[in-house]
């Protein structure tokens, strides 16, 4: 601009001068300083127009409104519920099936019909007083089997305390369900937990802990060692919706989107946190509506159609592997049982209520009717496999209830590599009160490990 300028003055001057035209240098270098001046405004109004397009903010990606608008949660319909087949077993569009085959999808029926036979046979001895406590995975069995299926099995499992069909998927015998729930010398926990408290390394199944959403950040945690490791493993978390109002979920979500950790976060949104329905729990659009403002990419699913819930964890484990980073299944179902032998739902719910998921939307029921569409299942094969379940789970039954409680001295185990002084002071102590007073105390029931234990 301004070696242009310059040349434009010289020019002029020379020639004004040449041709007698002083008059008129005047007028032309008022004319050039106009330019000028034109040039200069007009650049930087394009530099202001350019930076005040968007915001610069860095808290936010957003655009600028001179409209004074609150954004309303009912402005829109929320999160569509993504499913495959219908509840008549049909596919809905041929493209989504993923066509498992015969044996993988006989495997999930045999899973979700085994837990079932199972739930019912421990709730029963849980009422007559066999074991203490117990939770049913009644109307969730999809949620369960459906997204093992499409894990890899060396990916880490956290589980909340409703997601026995994990395990069931993944080769856990029946005899270590019974084991546990019974606290037996067998338990793999040595009855340390309560009832359905399972966990196993050897399945990469995290113990059960009690306190609800602690799972969340710890699972974040792994998901980052595993990113640091470079594995290619994931981690799935899974919770109810009760668990997502929990402080910890929070830290879980923001933790794992800002170090972009290979993690899915199912939830469970099975209608009810124990006795508090939805409309109570929360005012948004569910769960899966709050992974975006998180950062995290989200889907709601039809937790009633196993195949669903398959596609979803399937492809949300191919996000979390190859981009590092979290995503949100919320998978919509409904809890048919009550929420454990402690609670009784008919105080806060209908029975119409109960019996209308039960026998129009369930999981079971709808892969059924999938396989009878494809000449996998009918009523002969479903009879034999009733009889057989139902042995299986008696016979694992039977077992465990006649086992003795471990070894009173495990109570000090585990805690330390090996015990510390002050534990050894301990045990001594409870050996020499029970070699006083042992006839008050039932030994009988306990099994006796020979030699010293650590």
């Amino acid at each position: 601009m301004i070696r242009g300028e310059m040349f434009l003055r010289h020019f002029v001057s020379c020639n004004a001068k040449r041709l007698g035209l002083r008059e008129e240098v005047t007028r032309i270098e008022r004319n050039i300083g106009s330019l000028k001046s034109l040039f200069s405004t007009t650049s930087s109004q394009y530099e202001d127009s350019a930076s005040e397009e968007r915001p610069e903010f860095p808290g936010s990606r957003a655009g600028w409104t001179d409209k004074l608008e609150f954004v309303k949660p009912d402005l829109y319909d929320g999160i569509p519920v993504y499913r495959v087949i219908d509840r008549k077993g049909n596919v809905l569009r041929p493209d989504q099936d993923p066509n498992l085959g015969e044996e993988v999808v006989v495997k999930m029926y045999k899973s979700m019909t085994l837990l079932n036979t199972m739930d019912r046979i421990m709730y029963e001895s849980q009422r007559q007083g066999r074991i203490s406590f117990y939770m049913t995975n009644y109307g969730e069995e999809g949620t369960h089997v459906g997204s093992a299926a499409a894990l890899n099995p060396d990916d880490l499992v956290y589980g909340q305390y409703r997601e026995a069909g994990i395990l069931m998927w993944r080769g856990f015998p029946l005899d270590r369900f019974m084991n546990q729930c019974y606290g037996n010398d067998e338990d793999l926990g040595k009855a340390r937990q309560m009832p359905v408290h399972y966990g196993t390394s050897a399945l990469n199944f995290v113990t059960i802990s009690s306190p609800l959403g602690t799972q969340m950040p710890q699972a974040v945690g792994s998901a980052y060692a595993f990113k640091r490791d470079q594995t290619r493993r994931c981690v799935i978390c899974y919770f109810g919706e009760g668990a997502a109002s929990e402080g910890d979920a929070h830290a879980a979500f923001n933790f794992s989107a800002t170090l972009e950790c290979p993690l899915i976060f199912f939830c469970r949104n099975n209608g009810y946190a124990i006795s508090t329905p939805t409309s109570e729990q929360y005012r948004g659009d569910g769960i899966a509506g709050r992974g975006p403002a998180y950062g995290i990419s989200s889907i709601r699913v039809d937790g009633n159609d196993t195949l669903a819930v398959y596609n979803a964890t399937k492809a949300a484990r191919e996000m979390a592997v190859n981009e590092n980073r979290p995503v949100l299944i919320e998978a919509m179902t409904y809890r048919i049982g009550h929420h454990s032998t402690s609670d009784d739902s008919s105080a806060y719910r209908s029975v119409d209520e109960v019996r209308f998921w039960d026998s129009t939307d369930h999981p079971i029921s709808r892969l059924r009717l999938y396989m009878t569409h494809r000449g996998w299942w009918d009523e002969a094969k479903e009879a034999n496999w009733k009889g057989k379940s139902k042995t299986k789970v008696l016979e694992s039954f039977a077992k465990a209830e006649k086992r003795k409680k471990p070894d009173w001295r495990y109570m000090f185990t585990d805690v330390y590599e090996k015990l510390t002084p002050g534990l050894e002071a301990q045990l001594a102590e409870m050996e020499s009160h029970l070699t006083k007073y042992g006839d008050h105390y039932p030994l009988k029931h306990f099994a006796k490990r020979e030699g010293p234990i650590e």
